[in-house]
């Protein structure tokens, strides 16, 4: 307990985006918390890399799904305005790169999509386009209400009535590339909406057609760049929580979960130093599979957690250019020609494929501050197979079959070339001046990340829902989890969905309630009645019975104009 009498005490390992924010919403609700991080900064893969001048995002570059973080902001009783936070729209959202010479320019902005979808597949392809927006959309609101709201703790949980409903509009034993399919009848369109698998750490042939609720937050709110960098909300998320009393304790790494004598409920943590810190609860925001390999008693968990399917790698370059390369834009896609094949060797044969897909960020084309006047900072990130582990580099040369060294000369090699040979710039490698490079072995040495896998476990249907990892332990009281691994997925807004579901059950431990459900509540009661000229009439729904009978009179009538059709018709002949 703290100083404050009856004040309970809350322990956070990791002080990621999840890690930080349900730091702040358990301070809120009155907990005293202490967060340990091993690094010495704050935001895990949502951190920045500063060289003479120049600034680039460790990890994400570009911001989902808004609504989750102003939501978060507002259930701490502040906002990202009220704290600092200024997101900068990216238009256009990006542009795809092929290696026929033509490119594609993916935006917001209905009137420029339809040019370039009917450029590819008609008018009616632009007709089709909306159809799977519609589709889309329904995936997202669908999956923020039922999924990313919702814990799932047990297999029962998927009987809930209200999701099972709606588990077939969601497309969960379908991939995203044949939901696509069905709307874009050119392969080209067909690789331009399902790119954003990569964002799952999954091929578009094997991810959930669930997942196309990416594509639809984007063509529908946008891509967002916060200034200053991602990590600034992170930042923001911290001050917050400072300001409710939360002790940042950076450089510190944990030892081991404490458990009381009977291992059954988690009572703090121990340090590497052997000092033992004391709580009433512990929440893990490392990553999981490390987490329960590291961190806790070895269990069969912890053994099947590591056979799970893992999510890719990468190999990012982080690249300070002494002059401005306006060939590019915020966000770039090359796609590989071979697009199947590509997926499958990062997913199926760990390793980086012969003609890769890569991702190109200039943070500099929309905030000025993240390079000297200019120049450019540049980051690419090249979707890699993760780590072999024992099982699957079983019988093979793992040191042959990934050589990082080879692969990342490898991968600068074709990254250049590549930009060159699609936009037309020149001489890329001459205007390099800095470059840093992360692989699947430094995200595991600096992050802790098993196999180095950079989203956590796979999203494939047996990864999701009840299926995937809960938020609480089975076994150990006390001790619960929030992050990529966990439920409800990864990625940083969806972990900010998850601090929120992880932070309600820890209340529910102590029987509190939920403090931001009461901003709810006021917000609700702020907007007054609604004048007659707002509200909504919806059109009555017809029954089954009165559908059947209009189509009845509908083929009558349709039918009795045929036959007096033919009957004029005969008339016509015989006469």
């Amino acid at each position: 307990m703290s100083e404050k009498s009856g004040q309970k005490t809350a322990i956070i390992v990791g002080a990621g985006v999840g890690g930080v924010a349900t730091a702040a919403r358990l301070a809120k609700a009155g907990f005293k918390v202490t967060v340990f991080e091993k690094n010495d900064f704050t935001g895990g893969r949502c951190s920045l890399i500063h060289h003479d001048g120049y600034r680039f995002d460790q990890g994400p570059s570009l911001l989902l799904l808004p609504p989750l973080f102003r939501e978060a902001f507002y259930d701490l009783d502040t906002s990202l305005e009220a704290e600092g936070v200024e997101l900068m729209k990216c238009e256009p959202n990006y542009n795809l790169w092929f290696s026929d010479g033509e490119s594609f320019e993916l935006s917001t902005d209905v009137s420029r999509m339809k040019e370039e979808v009917e450029k590819w597949e008609g008018k009616d392809g632009f007709e089709r386009y909306l159809g799977f927006l519609q589709e889309a959309h329904r995936h997202y609101e669908l999956s923020v209400t039922h999924v990313l709201k919702k814990n799932f703790t047990s297999l029962f949980s998927m009987a809930r009535p209200s999701f099972l409903r709606h588990l077939l509009e969601l497309h969960p034993f379908e991939s995203i590339y044949s939901r696509a399919s069905k709307y874009f009848w050119t392969e080209r369109l067909r690789r331009v909406f399902t790119f954003g698998s990569m964002y799952m750490g999954m091929s578009p042939f094997d991810a959930p057609g669930t997942y196309s609720l990416l594509q639809y937050t984007e063509l529908a709110e946008g891509i967002w760049y916060p200034k200053g960098g991602f990590h600034s909300v992170i930042a923001a998320f911290v001050r917050v929580g400072e300001r409710y009393g939360i002790t940042y304790r950076l450089s510190t790494p944990v030892a081991s979960i404490q458990l009381s004598l009977n291992g059954r409920r988690a009572t703090g943590v121990t340090l590497p130093t052997g000092e033992s810190i004391s709580a009433d609860i512990v929440i893990i925001n490392a990553d999981l599979v490390y987490a329960y390999n590291n961190l806790l008693p070895p269990s069969s968990k912890a053994t099947s957690l590591q056979k799970r399917p893992a999510s890719c790698s990468s190999i990012s370059f982080y690249w300070a250019m002494n002059r401005q390369i306006p060939e590019l834009t915020t966000h770039n896609i090359f796609l590989a020609d071979d697009y199947r094949e590509s997926f499958d060797d990062i997913f199926k044969k760990q390793l980086i494929p012969t003609q890769p897909s890569f991702y190109v960020n200039v943070p500099s084309r929309i905030d000025p501050t993240a390079a000297p006047e200019g120049k450019d900072s540049i980051v690419v990130l090249v979707p890699v197979g993760h780590l072999l582990d024992k099982k699957e580099g079983l019988g093979i040369k793992v040191d042959s079959k990934q050589d990082w060294n080879a692969m990342v000369t490898k991968a600068r090699k074709t990254v250049f070339s590549t930009i060159e040979a699609r936009t037309g710039a020149r001489d890329l490698q001459g205007a390099l001046v800095k470059e840093i490079v992360n692989t699947p072995q430094s995200w595991k040495d600096v992050f802790n990340l098993d196999k180095g896998a950079i989203l956590g476990l796979s999203h494939s249907f047996f990864n999701v829902l009840s299926f995937r990892p809960s938020t609480r332990h089975a076994s150990i009281e006390r001790l619960h989890f929030v992050g990529a691994s966990t439920h409800p997925g990864t990625g940083v807004p969806i972990c900010l969905a998850g601090s929120k579901v992880t932070s309600e059950q820890v209340l529910d431990v102590f029987g509190m309630d939920a403090p931001w459900n009461k901003n709810l509540t006021a917000k609700t009661s702020k907007k007054g009645e609604v004048k007659e000229i707002d509200k909504m009439h919806a059109l009555p729904l017809l029954s089954n019975f009165h559908i059947a009978l209009l189509t009845l009179v509908c083929v009558t009538i349709m039918m009795g104009y045929r036959f007096d059709a033919l009957e004029g018709l005969g008339e016509g002949i015989w006469r």
